[in-house]
């Protein structure tokens, strides 16, 4: 099968577009036929050399959809359509990038759907987050205001798209001008361009502050992400594409607004109910709901994909397609 496989660390020349063998998948795992595969942030920090636990040579690819092609133990049908993500795919054992993976079975969820696949391919590992940020890292309700803070990225998109479908007012940010055009098309209600500082600009829409606010930048927007946010209300830390996850001396009182609640989440397959992803496939199929902009790369130009990711080049989410 071809395989990109990351040799370590580094720049783009890293990944290495190479032939591996079809892998074995031992009882308890699905051997799965990529058609296609979503980039995310995760795998840019481990080309980079910023994630933990990651062993070398490795396939990255922390998410991948397509078809069974071979369960051991019979429970999976051959054909059957799947999406798989986290769990340890592209750190601790071979991920996504490939034509074809072998994961755990636990960590495989099936749908059915008529979709592209570099539609169904932009969608897993995306929704998990989106969902599971606004569920249990936010318990957004109807009604409520949410901030999403880096509001272009596929995540941000995403987490726009659900929370209006849920009832709540949408305010997001993007620090290129050019772009904010791109956040009111996508339904965006409020949208914000972010200089640095945008918690002035949010408690002139809503004085008091928003009900919740989505962190998907990273720790040097935070404080201004809280500052944000009414008494009361909630930040939920989820990404960082500023590649910065750390608060040096953290000391709270100084550093949490009174009354401002903060929260983080992560999460994998077995936080992406079959039946989450299913509807939100068969409503994007019906044309009530967005993917958002997806731009799709064969397998042999992953390199070009991944400057496009690092360098902030594209609105929304970038998929290879492996045929």
């Amino acid at each position: 099968m071809r395989a990109v496989v990351l040799d370590g660390p580094g720049p783009v020349e890293q990944l290495r577009l190479t032939r591996l063998p079809l892998p074995e998948p031992p009882p308890g795992w699905v051997r799965i036929k990529v058609e296609a595969f979503g980039l995310n942030r995760s795998e840019l920090h481990t080309r980079l050399g910023l994630a933990q636990g990651v062993t070398f040579p490795r396939v990255p690819g922390i998410e991948a959809t397509g078809t069974v092609d071979a369960d051991p133990d019979g429970v999976l049908r051959p054909g059957q359509q799947v999406a798989t993500l986290m769990g340890g795919m592209g750190r601790t054992f071979d991920g996504g990038y490939a034509e074809y993976t072998v994961v755990p079975r636990a960590q495989v969820v099936p749908f059915r759907s008529e979709l592209p696949w570099e539609v169904l391919g932009a969608v897993p590992e995306t929704l998990q987050t989106a969902y599971g940020s606004l569920t249990v890292g936010l318990d957004l309700r109807a009604g409520q205001s949410l901030l999403i803070r880096g509001g272009t990225s596929a995540l941000g998109l995403v987490a726009a798209t659900l929370a209006k479908d849920l009832g709540a007012t949408v305010l997001a940010t993007t620090r290129a001008a050019g772009r904010v055009r791109a956040l009111a098309d996508h339904g965006v209600d409020h949208p914000v361009l972010d200089d640095g500082e945008v918690a002035a600009r949010v408690r002139a829409i809503l004085p008091g502050g928003v009900d919740a606010a989505l962190e998907l930048v990273g720790t040097p927007t935070l404080p201004d992400t809280l500052a944000a946010t009414r008494v009361h209300g909630t930040v939920c830390f989820t990404g960082m594409l500023s590649n910065r996850w750390t608060v040096p001396d953290f000391y709270p009182i100084d550093y949490l607004p009174r009354g401002v609640r903060l929260t983080a989440y992560s999460g994998g397959a077995a936080d992406l109910p079959a039946r989450v992803l299913q509807r939100h496939l068969d409503r994007i199929a019906s044309g009530e709901l967005t993917p958002g902009p997806t731009h799709v790369y064969p397998l042999d130009a992953i390199r070009a994909a991944h400057e496009d990711l690092e360098h902030g080049r594209r609105i929304g989410k970038l998929v290879v397609r492996t045929g």
